[in-house]
């Protein structure tokens, strides 16, 4: 999963399909979810760009989207927010919003 930066931000608003995963590396419940959004980024290679946000690197992305929990995954469509999840989430669950997101 690619690392999401100011600087390469509009890869992600521009594409058709993007998650982005706000996190940081001391937050417990961000290394359980961690596993399951790499597995679903291997699985949707190529329908879905997925990257990861590291908050403590890139505080002003966070305030941007707005994030205050984590780990919080923001679901875009053409750039505009479409779902986000808060908290560690059943990979069913991430895969039935994916599933809807492609539709």
């Amino acid at each position: 999963m690619n690392k999401v930066t100011n600087a390469n931000i509009a890869e992600y608003k521009e594409a058709d399909c993007a998650v982005l995963d706000f996190w940081a590396t001391w937050c417990g419940p961000c290394r359980m979810l961690s596993p399951v959004v790499e597995a679903l980024a291997e699985k949707y290679a190529g329908r879905v760009a997925f990257g990861s946000v590291n908050v403590d690197e890139e505080e002003a992305l966070a305030i941007q989207y707005g994030v205050s929990v984590i780990p919080t995954l923001f679901f875009l469509k053409k750039g505009v927010v479409v779902n986000k999840t808060v908290g560690v989430r059943p990979e069913s669950e991430l895969t039935s919003i994916l599933e809807d997101m492609l539709k």
